[in-house]
């Protein structure tokens, strides 16, 4: 199976649990009073598992102030389940989040990323030195010039399986543009190894600096 088949059968099996998650991805029949009741009861159960097992490096608020760990507020559901299961079916690789998706059945999936989708974004802290605005100017235009803004949007919010990187840690958009280029990140298509294979590293460097300090409009 070639590298883009196998990102594609990857993608339908993300899309295969996504689409069976819930209210978010399907329309449901009205429930009694007593059923609704029970059916939040899971959604709790999440929350508490999310406050014992994920927030001690992704912060309670889904803020993260560990290097190198993603900032999960504001992230998508869809795009949650996505990399939950390509830790669990060993095609990402972090020995901290694949010791801990291997336990993950298909339910558990699901309502990991359903609460991670509940998770309102939060402000990156200020920045230890002023922002440099020649760079900030250049990474503005290589996003429009590489189309980043073609698939995480103006607001750079992302949507569905595309991750929002407004305000993300600039650390781990670092990281994650250099191993799409090389090659060791995964995606969820070939589109991102694609989109940065031709970009040079000191602007996939700008481009994390640029989306990492990026305010989007009010309420994005």
């Amino acid at each position: 199976m070639g590298r883009r088949a196998a990102g594609l059968a990857l993608g339908t099996a993300a899309l295969a649990l996504a689409v069976t998650a819930g209210p978010a991805h399907a329309q449901v029949k009205p429930k009694k009073p007593a059923a609704a009741a029970s059916a939040a009861a899971p959604a709790a159960d999440y929350a508490q598992r999310f406050a014992s097992l994920c927030a001690a490096c992704h912060g309670a608020n889904g803020r993260s102030d560990m290097t190198g760990t993603p900032a999960l507020a504001g992230q998508h559901s869809f795009y949650a389940i996505t990399q939950l299961f390509l830790f669990r079916e060993g095609r990402r690789s972090n020995e901290a989040m694949t010791a801990v998706a291997k336990t993950l059945k298909d339910d558990d999936l699901r309502g990991f990323s359903t609460f991670i989708g509940t998770l309102p974004p939060v402000p990156p802290p200020a920045p230890a030195t002023p922002t440099d605005n020649a760079r900030m100017t250049k990474g503005q235009a290589l996003a429009q010039q590489h189309k980043c803004l073609f698939c995480h949007g103006a607001d750079l919010a992302g949507g569905q399986q595309v991750p929002r990187i407004a305000g993300q840690r600039e650390d781990y958009l670092q990281m994650s543009l250099r191993g799409f280029k090389t090659g060791t990140r995964p995606g969820y298509t070939m589109a991102m190894t694609e989109a940065v294979s031709q970009i040079p590293i000191e602007d996939l460097d700008v481009l994390a600096y640029y989306a990492s300090r990026f305010t989007p409009p009010a309420g994005k």
